[in-house]
């Protein structure tokens, strides 16, 4: 088997450590559980990866970074049923590709809702790539249309959803299309092939 690159190690340490920060939150993830899911000594995680914040703030960046990849894909984009479509796989190409961060993803977003609910305010760069991620979905902020707003978000909501079960099932490739199906569907699109 030949050996890991250090970008597929990076990779395979930041979505494994941005599942258990999904599923446990920040404070009640240790570097040791991390280290157990990867089969690693913790000084072998923290060769990589100096302490739980610096891999921390590794997710966030990475997250980031792969959004911004998948935004920049649909610019130049008309509006319409391609755009959709582009932007439904993304979604589920990401669940699959990148389970953690899927699930870190929605993590971030329950986090905002309830830091907006109770007043507060989240990371600045998160709040503006939320609203980056609208305005990729085709929904103008300034004057939002709140059918499709629902569609959209119930499409891309559910997909990942799916996604993300398909990939804890290993049906990745037999549920791929009817993801797809199911979420052009509830975008208003039912008879996309």
């Amino acid at each position: 088997m030949p050996r890991q690159t250090k970008a597929e190690i990076d990779a395979e340490i930041l979505d494994c450590a941005a599942g258990i920060f999904a599923r446990h939150g920040f404070a009640r993830t240790s570097i040791q559980q991390i280290a157990d899911a990867l089969a690693y000594s913790k000084a072998g995680l923290l060769h990589h990866y100096p302490s739980k914040k610096a891999l921390h703030d590794a997710v966030l960046d990475r997250y980031e970074a792969q959004t911004r990849e998948r935004i920049g894909r649909l610019e130049g984009m008309p509006p319409g049923i391609e755009r959709d479509r582009k932007l439904v796989e993304d979604v589920i190409d990401f669940a699959f590709d990148w389970p953690g961060m899927s699930a870190f993803a929605q993590q971030l977003a329950s986090d905002g809702e309830r830091l907006a609910h109770a007043g507060g305010t989240g990371d600045p760069r998160f709040t503006q790539l939320g609203f980056d991620i609208v305005g990729a979905m085709g929904i103008d902020l300034t004057a939002p249309d709140m059918d499709r707003m629902a569609h959209t978000f119930t499409a891309l909501s559910g997909a990942t959803f799916s996604a993300r079960l398909a990939v804890t099932m290993h049906l990745e490739r037999e549920w791929r299309e009817p993801i797809v199906k199911a979420a052009m569907a509830a975008l208003g699109h039912h008879h996309s092939e």
